[in-house]
């Protein structure tokens, strides 16, 4: 079974994102904040890494960077609230650090899924 791990401060989002992956069939590993998700990944070493980018500590930039210095083949969504933002949309900068794709609260259950799927085909 595919692992993924996801990146959120928020326990609600967390909780909500864990029952769509798991209902769709996927392992779900969790951590509030990048500081515990390098962590987790580094123990863990998952198959794919969704994460959010506004969290307090280590924000989602900061930790796309670092997981992919220490794994260039990590595989990471980035999602983010803030694409509304016009100029302040973090999600091109996301892209950019390694970020193989990106999606802007809110999201429905099948779109995240899709987009898990089209990364992570089953097999």
């Amino acid at each position: 079974m595919k692992r993924i791990l996801v990146i959120e401060d928020d326990d609600s989002v967390r909780k909500l994102i864990r029952r769509i992956l798991e209902g769709a069939g996927y392992t779900v590993l969790e951590a509030p904040d990048g500081v515990q998700g390098v962590q987790v990944y580094r123990e863990q070493r998952p198959d794919l890494v969704l994460t959010d980018i506004f969290m307090p500590g280590k924000e989602g930039l900061e930790t796309i960077l670092e997981l992919g210095l220490l794994d260039p083949e990590v595989r990471i969504i980035a999602v983010s609230g803030g694409g509304n933002m016009g100029i302040l949309n973090p999600l091109p900068m996301a892209a950019k650090l390694g970020a193989l794709r990106t999606l802007s609260k809110p999201f429905s259950g099948k779109e995240l899924v899709d987009l898990v799927e089209e990364i992570l085909p089953q097999s």
